[in-house]
């Protein structure tokens, strides 16, 4: 860091990876065109959302050959659940050092016997995780910003639930601005437990109508000072829907706001 006039500025660089999520149909129909298109617009790296029809080893050397460094992968509860050793080794095989589970459906949330199945099972995943060297993330929307019977937030009960060593956070920070919850604040609050950072914007109507970065009401330099500040990795960039753009289109036009920042 450097001082001046007695502000702190960070001289840190970030690497940028993308969730495919964002670009799913184009990586459905030719995953190595898909990530090839990713590498020349300038990002470091992905998040999988899936392997797209193609073995775990087809995917590891895609991305080797491109030269797209495979950070994370999205992995569905219900998968680790049936086969969590065959499902942590596949994407051990990617070389991905980050698994998160993404997303639970209404029937699977805070107070359902499924959810407290799946705490149950945390540390049980996140030991298999471990012995590939690989952590485990859970990855936030809106609905975890409820309150739990003992008034906090049921992402905060969570990763109270269980220490760093086992879960980490992925803080969707889309979805913490649209719960009414400053992104930069809730990102300091897990300072050193939030490895990846998901970069999302969107116009600040409800329901959510998701920008390209730079395009919508998040403050997206706050949020990267707090994310070089509390000791992220990597920063991911995502898009759910796209509606002013094509999805790789709205993939460029974020890459190449954050490096004008």
């Amino acid at each position: 860091m450097t001082e001046q006039g007695g502000v702190m500025i960070i001289m840190s660089k970030l690497p940028i990876g993308l969730q495919v999520f964002s670009i799913r149909e184009e990586a459905e129909a030719d995953f190595a065109q898909t990530m090839q298109k990713v590498k020349d617009i300038g990002y470091d790296g992905v998040e999988l959302a899936g392997l797209y029809g193609h073995t775990p080893e087809e995917i590891r050397d895609c991305l080797k050959d491109i030269g797209l460094n495979p950070i994370s992968a999205h992995v569905p509860y219900d998968q680790l659940k049936s086969d969590l050793q065959g499902t942590v080794a596949a994407y051990a095989c990617i070389g991905c050092r980050y698994i998160a589970i993404p997303y639970l459906a209404e029937g699977d949330r805070y107070g359902t016997r499924t959810y407290r199945e799946m705490l149950e099972h945390i540390p049980e995943i996140a030991g298999e995780c471990r012995k590939y060297d690989i952590t485990l993330l859970y990855h936030n929307h809106d609905f975890e910003f409820q309150k739990t019977e003992e008034g906090m937030y049921v992402l905060d009960a969570l990763y109270q639930t269980f220490p760093g060593e086992i879960l980490q956070t992925e803080i969707d920070t889309c979805w913490v601005k649209a719960s009414e919850v400053d992104p930069a604040a809730y990102i300091r609050k897990y300072k050193n437990r939030c490895p990846v950072v998901h970069l999302k914007d969107f116009t600040g109507t409800k329901p959510v109508e998701f920008t390209a970065l730079g395009q919508g009401v998040q403050d997206i330099q706050g949020i990267l000072a707090a994310a070089v500040e509390s000791g992220a990795e990597w920063v991911i960039v995502e898009q759910d829907e796209h509606t002013l753009h094509a999805p790789m289109e709205d993939m460029k036009l974020s890459i190449e706001y954050l490096k004008t920042i």
